[in-house]
């Protein structure tokens, strides 16, 4: 008698239940090249500094806070945000300087480099869930459709998160004639998803590629994977260093802060821009995600240690992913980088900008921002009050 837990057509059919969404469990060769990877051990890719993966602390603890009705409040804007509508005429010239990013939201970036268009994280779903009906909601519209972008010459994808790898915006793209590059791994999904394996390029840590005259380079990070209900850590995290004739830039995918920074930027380095996670942070998972003034610090690590090039903050402003108040994380890095002498842009949604032109620095948030208690700044020292000067007395005169 065939015991029902090793009888192959069962498994077969629970398969074909699995939402479209899941993706595909790597398998035949490309996870025999997982297994060989160095990055991978114990049966997992590991992570380059040890980090916590699942949050620390109280559940009930952390429902309280995640739940009570002030804090979620702070979590929205109270007003709609001022996205910019993306057209085609805003990139139909290219750019003067050679390079200009067009922030999408949240970690979607059109990166116009040196005559090449590369497309990070593109997230255009209405939600970062493997349902249509539940999970967390785009807070803004996108600024513009897919098609009004234009030819894209290679979309990377950092990880496999619901909101870095978004199925139907996937789907979308596999009809054009882009390439796609991602961590060793993350082509199970999008060769299930329809995507052609000559337009993959699936590169483990400090591999690269070359998309014309373009190098992409993926580098670490310190993170985790997973889609489905079972994570087998069996599909790759990544940053992106991209170098081209005349520009670097680099995009942080997800990550918590890590010495290898300073290694990423010695090799890669120093960038015109960097995209930087600032948001979706919390003491709950500290390993995983960076607060604003750790992204602030890795970029510097990324400098080699000093202010240089723009930072563009990421991860941040539309969708609600933690326990923090919606704008902290714009206000946090805005306070950050005008302690550290460091030039950071702050566009709305979907307005383009070259780093080395005009850039946007206006607080746009705080006009649909509940107010912030601001807890990162740090209290001044206090002077001690100057003394009086002293007055020798004039024994002579008082007599």
């Amino acid at each position: 008698m065939t015991r029902t837990g090793s009888d192959p057509s069962l498994r077969a059919r629970l398969r074909a239940l699995r939402p479209a969404a899941f993706g595909a469990d790597p398998s035949g060769e490309r996870l025999e090249r997982i297994r060989r990877s160095p990055n991978f051990a114990d049966g997992v890719f590991q992570n380059p500094e040890q980090a916590r993966t699942r949050p620390s602390g109280s559940t009930l603890e952390f429902a309280k806070i995640y739940f009570e009705a002030e804090a979620r409040a702070h979590r929205a804007p109270h007003a709609r945000i001022p996205v910019h509508p993306t057209t085609i005429a805003d990139l139909a010239k290219p750019p003067a300087t050679g390079l200009r990013l067009t922030w999408m939201g949240h970690s979607s970036v059109l990166a116009e480099i040196d005559g090449r268009r590369v497309l990070f994280d593109p997230v255009w779903g209405e939600r970062c869930s493997p349902f249509a009906f539940v999970g967390p909601k785009r807070l803004h519209p996108v600024p513009a459709p897919l098609a009004a972008l234009g030819p894209v010459d290679v979309v990377v994808i950092s990880h496999d998160h619901y909101d870095h790898l978004d199925l139907p915006t996937i789907k979308a793209l596999a009809g054009t004639d882009t390439l796609f590059t991602v961590p060793l791994g993350v082509g199970a999904h999008l060769e299930h998803w329809g995507v052609s394996p000559a337009q993959l390029r699936e590169l483990d840590w400090n591999e690269s590629t070359e998309v014309g005259d373009l190098r992409l380079t993926a580098t670490p990070a310190r993170h985790f994977c997973g889609r489905g209900l079972r994570n087998q850590q069996h599909t790759l995290w990544a940053s992106w260093a991209v170098e081209g004739p005349e520009h670097r830039i680099y995009h942080s995918g997800d990550t918590g802060y890590f010495s290898g920074f300073q290694d990423i930027g010695a090799a890669h380095g120093p960038f015109d821009a960097t995209m930087i996670q600032i948001g979706a942070y919390s003491e709950y998972w500290p390993d995983i995600h960076m607060t604003p003034a750790e992204g602030l610090r890795a970029h510097l690590d990324l400098q080699g240690g000093r202010p240089h090039g723009v930072l563009l903050p990421i991860h941040w402003g539309t969708f609600n992913l933690a326990p923090h108040p919606w704008a902290e994380p714009g206000e946090w890095t805005r306070d950050e980088a005008e302690e550290a002498g460091q030039t950071a842009a702050f566009p709305r949604p979907g307005d383009p900008f070259e780093p080395a032109g005009k850039l946007p620095e206006d607080p746009w948030w705080r006009g649909v921002s509940r107010p912030l208690a601001r807890p990162w700044r740090r209290p001044r020292p206090v002077e001690a009050p100057a003394e009086a000067p002293r007055r020798d007395l004039d024994l002579a005169g008082d007599r």
